[in-house]
């Protein structure tokens, strides 16, 4: 031990070597039924290393040599042994108890490891004809691994059974959360990994339970597995005591079995044992609750399954540590092309999983073996939850125009936007109480949609306190699923569309950042998925950004980042939505249209506050089709060229854009000024760049190609630029938006550091038309001077100016 280790860890009671030393003391299995799950673990682990070496010989019905293998070697060996040993004896228990269940493999990229299970249960090759099960088939499922023209290394879309990828890693307990939310009868089994245990996200993600009804929703029975090593490094949970380990987890909230050691006989039999423990647990408990109709929290079982990384392979090679160290990681033996000995080496190490055994000579699985898997869609492979498009129901959805604002003359009068829509959410929850949620950190009310309470509460499995029925809106049965954890609510969001059902997730718009990377990798999940015939559609994933950046003068500087447009702008084109409704009629419309749509990441920007409104329900069900239009009502270059073309997107700054209209309107009444707004950002792109883009003569004709054209941004500016970059007349773009400059400010002094204000709007205007001359020169002077006083007497009094506040528009 070192000198400065915890007295109360041995290094003999944490070793992943040894015979089994687990929780469950029983041995349920028979010699014989031993005998075949060892068979089966050793079939399973031969077909590992053949993914990760082979292209030719897969049987090994010749001497292995240098031809046969990859020329480039790609994958991960060291946590396929710990994966498949789960999945075999899960296996057991779906047959014994008929379980409705699926895998998610957290450590992901140890791919080999499902993928072999889903080939020897035949869901591949139903799926992949070719891939058929006999030594062509497997000749060509070998060589595919990890190889160009074939799949990825990570459990992609591609893998049958699949629905969380874990290349990167966080999100594998949060997923299956999602998954079993409105699912009673699903158990999602679910391969943590250690390294993926030190990640933020699987760390909050471990608290889901106290959000599990076990009435209405299924069981996830975690296996975290500690093989010890990540690239590199010891993982920090295999290097910590019994006692640290089981405190954590029954500090969570669970309960911990523990299954360690190296010998296969002693554990298969301990695992076997403590599965079906964690299975009847489950099972006992989801039977109490549903015949008594009294949700309680359990102390839900999981499993901690310590066993050496890259298990059963060699523990030395050339004398330095492979299985069991963090060398077993990825390739185990990485120059077996240019190293004789190595060479030999491979080849005994895989004749050891005696493969002449397991496959008959046409190289299909003997029927002994054969018999151990669940048939049909009781496969994990094969459940339809992993490919929830098939089970995807279309929403109840009420008719949003029965919700419109009413608006007699544009731009007149204000209404909250945000807490009338909260009124057609409400109803959509109503009309779908086992398919659609509402996820979000702790703000739903504080984001003015307080009204979805009346037709489904906050799930809360945790204490109760007499205050909470005031107002708290708690339940044990809730469709609003709220925890100051922004990965988990949005893990727990992918795992309930992707496997069925629909929901919407609403942020403050500064922090959606917190989940940048997952969002980016849901867009990648989704466009692959659209490359894979068999994957059936899914519901979008919808984002409602509020609380928005021009709105957040009160909390200052670092409530301010509309930023994350950008992240989804980089994504591809077939799979990302961007819309920043200007009003409440055309919030309703886009999320109308967003909760109907599937395969996309849908996000919206609309801010909680009361704004004026602009469109009636017509008005805005065109404009928001159409996704940019010119305002009629707020332009008088009807029937000749405008002088100036004054653009908008986004709430806040459509307001900005059309009071500087105004202005130069009032001030300067010869102008012919044209007011454009986009709804949909997408619009911007040209057409062969993304289905949403308009044509060249379409972005002409609202744009002009010779005029100055003032845009206000909601975002940072740079990405409108970015988006226009190849449309014609693009040096005549002038955009403003946010640009990093903010404070505790009144909305008006806000706008005036980021230029986005209506002075500043104005004056840019004049600046960009040569035409003026100096005719411009008094009424640049006479804004200037307006914009002065009206920042000195919001630092006189805290608030901007009542002629502020309460302006509409004049003509």
């Amino acid at each position: 031990m070192a000198p400065n280790a915890s007295d109360d860890v041995s290094v003999e009671t944490i070793s992943a070597y040894g015979v089994a030393r687990a929780t469950v003391k029983n041995t349920p299995l028979s010699k014989e039924e031993a005998k075949k799950i060892d068979d089966y673990f050793k079939a399973s682990l031969y077909l590992c290393l053949g993914m990760l070496y082979l292209r030719q010989n897969p049987l090994l019905q010749e001497p292995l040599k240098v031809e046969h293998l990859k020329s480039r070697l790609l994958g991960h060996w060291g946590s396929d042994a710990g994966q498949i040993f789960t999945y075999i004896h899960f296996n057991r228990l779906i047959k014994k108890y008929d379980l409705n269940s699926i895998f998610i493999s957290g450590p992901g990229h140890g791919a080999p490891a499902v993928l072999s299970q889903a080939y020897l249960e035949g869901t591949y090759s139903e799926v992949y004809p070719d891939k058929s099960e006999d030594v062509e088939g497997m000749r060509r499922f070998f060589k595919q691994f990890s190889f160009p023209g074939g799949i990825g290394s990570h459990a992609t879309p591609e893998t049958p059974g699949s629905l969380h990828e874990g290349g990167e890693l966080g999100y594998s307990i949060s997923h299956a959360f999602g998954v079993v939310f409105d699912n009673p009868d699903l158990i999602a089994l679910t391969m943590v990994g250690d390294g993926e245990s030190e990640t933020g996200p699987l760390a909050t993600s471990w608290h889901s339970t106290k959000f599990l009804n076990p009435i209405t929703d299924g069981a996830v029975l975690p296996v975290l597995h500690l093989n010890g090593y990540k690239i590199n490094n010891p993982t920090v949970l295999a290097r910590v005591s019994h006692k640290e380990i089981e405190s954590l987890f029954v500090g969570y909230g669970w309960t911990p079995y523990f299954v360690e050691g190296s010998d296969p006989e002693t554990m298969h039999q301990a695992m076997a044992a403590t599965l079906e423990k964690c299975v009847t647990e489950i099972r006992a408990y989801q039977k109490q609750a549903r015949e008594s109709g009294k949700a309680f929290r359990p102390r839900w079982p999981m499993i901690v399954l310590r066993s050496p990384k890259g298990w059963t392979g060699p523990r030395k090679v050339d004398d330095r540590y492979l299985e069991g160290f963090w060398r077993a990681h990825q390739i185990p033996l990485p120059d077996v092309a240019n190293n004789v000995a190595h060479l030999k080496l491979l080849e005994d190490w895989m004749r050891g999983y005696e493969p002449e055994k397991f496959f008959d000579e046409s190289g299909k699985l003997i029927p002994e073996l054969k018999e151990l898997a669940p048939q049909g869609n009781r496969r994990m492979s094969a459940n339809p939850v992993a490919n929830g498009g098939l089970l995807k129901k279309p929403l109840h959805m009420p008719d949003f125009r029965n919700y419109a604002i009413e608006v007699h003359r544009s731009g007149t009068a204000d209404a909250p936007s945000m807490s009338n829509m909260a009124i057609f959410l409400r109803d959509i929850i109503a009309a779908n109480q086992t398919n659609f949620r509402v996820f979000g950190p702790d703000e739903t009310e504080s984001n003015k949609l307080g009204a979805i309470y009346q037709a489904g509460k906050k799930v809360w499995m945790g204490e109760y306190f007499e205050e909470d029925a005031d107002g708290g809106n708690l339940a044990f049965a809730g469709r609003v699923m709220e925890m100051l954890s922004e990965h988990t609510c949005e893990g727990w969001l992918e795992g309930y569309t992707l496997s069925g059902r629909h929901g919407l997730l609403n942020s403050y718009e500064p922090f959606i950042h917190i989940i940048d990377s997952m969002v980016n990798q849901h867009c990648k999940w989704i466009e692959k998925s659209q490359e894979v015939e068999w994957r059936a559609k899914v519901a979008s994933l919808n984002i409602l950004l509020t609380a928005t950046v021009w709105r957040q003068d009160h909390n200052g500087f670092t409530h301010q980042d509309p930023g994350f447009l950008d992240v989804v702008a980089n994504k591809s084109p077939e799979v990302v939505r961007i819309y920043l409704p200007p009003d409440g009629n055309c919030l309703l419309s886009c999320m109308d249209h967003c909760l109907r749509s599937s395969n996309y990441v849908n996000v919206i920007v609309a801010d909680k506050q009361n704004h004026l409104q602009y469109l009636d329900m017509d008005a805005a069900i065109e404009h928001c089709t159409k996704g940019v239009g010119i305002w009629d009502w707020a332009s008088n270059d009807q029937g000749c060229e405008p002088d100036l073309v004054m653009a908008s997107c986004g709430d806040v700054p459509t307001m900005e854009s059309l009071a500087a209209t105004a202005l130069l309107r009032e001030n300067l009444p010869e102008l012919k000024i044209r007011f454009v707004n986009v709804v949909d950002l997408f619009k911007l792109v040209p057409e062969r760049e993304h289905a949403h883009g308009l044509s060249d003569r379409e972005y002409s004709a609202i744009f002009t190609t010779d005029k100055p054209v003032i845009f206000n941004f909601h975002s940072y500016p740079w990405l409108i630029h970015r988006l226009t970059y190849k449309r014609q007349g693009q040096h005549n773009m002038h955009v403003r938006g946010y640009k990093e400059k903010g404070n505790i400010d009144t909305p008006l002094e806000l706008a005036i550091r980021n230029q986005t204000d209506r002075f500043s709007l104005a004056i840019d205007a004049i600046d960009r038309m040569p035409s003026l001359g100096n005719t411009g020169a008094a009424t640049r002077e006479k804004l200037l001077n307006e914009q002065i006083r009206c920042k000195n007497e919001a630092y006189e009094n805290g608030v901007d100016p009542k002629l502020l506040q309460e302006w509409v528009w004049p003509f």
